[in-house]
């Protein structure tokens, strides 16, 4: 293996994410190779620069391509590409805040809405991050994102989903919200509005202890609990977030076993500096198949080539 891996491990030590800052980094020399690259229509060399360079990196290189060419890097990516590997290496170019925006249009764009991944979104992300999220969304397409949610859900669902949106910490006592959710699981109906107020306004460790507590309480998992008390979006929605909040890693894991190449994508793209490593051996032991392998051989060619080097 290339020694400059080891020394990017290195420098990024104890990241539990799959891309790392690329070592001796010369942005200048980048971007010569990618233009000449495009000018060639020679996608090895793209796929190579761009998925061996953090985000950070790779923002510096279409600063530094534009200044030398007085051209949009991302243009040139779309006239000299085509097809699923030009959607990756344009998503790719995005930065981190902007792509999260970009991803949840997509997911209410068109007929339908795409749910899942909307609470993917929601469920990951901090609500400083989310914060960030909303504000680059209504810079990038002139709507607010609050409202846009609003609009796409109803219920207990869309209180949900307005309720991640917004998510902030409140230090409780960790026993109070045992009994609190427990006793809401007395009558026929459980309480959405209390499930929802807690899970969104305490942070992990605490949410952890809590739904430990609950299902040692109640003598069976919490995710049992939510399918005989609840129904519907807002079933789905609050299981999806308790499986975020207990393991995020085993949720995107089971999210990739199936997914279509945009989600499959946006997972990996959005979490490749972060935990992919952390997915990917969720996946290893949720299908007793490797996510290098199941990618041989669902994808071919420099898409497979880019899927497998991020």
């Amino acid at each position: 293996m290339d020694p400059e891996y080891f020394q990017s491990h290195n420098m990024s030590w104890g990241t539990l994410g799959t891309v790392r800052p690329f070592p001796n980094f010369h942005p200048e020399q980048d971007a010569r190779e990618i233009r000449t690259a495009l000018q060639n229509k020679d996608a090895v060399t793209v796929v190579r620069i761009l998925t061996n360079r953090t985000n950070a990196q790779r923002q510096v290189i279409a600063q530094t391509f534009e200044e030398m060419t007085q051209k949009d890097l991302a243009v040139g990516v779309k006239k000299a590409m085509s097809g699923e590997l030009e959607i990756l290496l344009l998503e790719l170019l995005m930065p981190p805040v902007q792509y999260e925006a970009f991803r949840l249009q997509q997911a209410m764009v068109g007929l339908g809405t795409d749910e899942e991944t909307l609470l993917e979104i929601l469920c990951t992300r901090s609500g400083e991050k989310l914060r960030e999220i909303s504000a680059m969304y209504k810079l990038l397409f002139k709507k607010d994102l609050e409202k846009e949610l609003r609009g796409e859900t109803s219920g207990d669902f869309s209180n949900l989903v307005l309720a991640l949106l917004n998510k902030d910490n409140f230090a409780v006592g960790v026993q109070k919200d045992i009994e609190s959710l427990s006793a809401s699981l007395n009558g026929k109906k459980a309480d959405a509005a209390l499930w929802i107020n807690i899970l969104t306004s305490r942070d992990s460790d605490h949410l952890n202890k809590v739904l430990d507590g609950l299902e040692l309480q109640r003598g069976q998992t919490v995710d049992q609990t939510l399918d005989k008390k609840f129904t519907g979006d807002v079933r789905q929605g609050l299981k999806v977030l308790v499986q975020c909040i207990q393991n995020p890693g085993v949720y995107l894991a089971k999210r990739l076993v199936k997914a279509k190449t945009p989600i499959l994508q946006g997972i990996m793209i959005s979490h490749a500096e972060e935990d992919l490593l952390c997915i990917r051996a969720a996946y290893l032991k949720l299908t007793g198949t490797s996510l290098y392998t199941a990618l041989q051989k669902q994808y071919k060619g420099d898409h497979l080539q880019a899927l497998l080097a991020l």
